[in-house]
């Protein structure tokens, strides 16, 4: 009797040996390798979003702008202060700028009735700074000992 139960708490301690084993390989999935792809694809996709123009960090921190994107030999020419260098598409660590969008006709309206909207603001504030620069600075105690030793 005392053989049976000891086989039966044998035999349960192989399960639960097992059971923490799949929790330990779970834990590790969702703390570790799922991040870890969660990262990959946003790099991807960054990296299928390159155009020319837009502001590149290197995996060596070299700083740049894409001149160049090749496809089909997979690299990336950049301009880094009118030097041309020409790197592999992995190198890019991250994008800081994207390039600027086309302007439309209605933005440029947009931004001159801005300008006349600013226009009679500034007028105002050159008005108020005219009278304050026509008053005399007062002048110092050296200023006066100097015009009644005249």
């Amino acid at each position: 009797m005392l053989g049976n139960l000891a086989i039966a708490a044998a035999a349960g301690g192989q399960y639960s040996t097992l059971i923490i084993l799949v929790i330990f390989l779970a834990l590790m999935y969702f703390l570790m390798l799922r991040p870890q792809q969660k990262q990959q694809k946003k790099h991807r996709e960054m990296m299928s979003e390159l155009k020319k123009g837009d502001h590149v960090i290197t995996i060596g921190r070299l700083h740049g702008v894409i001149d160049e994107i090749n496809e089909a030999d997979k690299t990336v020419t950049l301009d880094c202060d009118g030097i041309y260098l020409v790197f592999d598409l992995r190198a890019i660590a991250q994008v800081t700028a994207q390039a600027p969008q086309a302007v439309t006709a209605p933005a440029a309206s947009d931004a001159a009735e801005t300008e006349e909207a600013a226009k009679p603001a500034d007028d105002a504030a050159d008005d108020s700074a005219a009278p304050a620069a026509a008053e005399e600075a007062p002048k110092s105690d050296d200023d006066a000992a100097d015009d009644t030793t005249k």
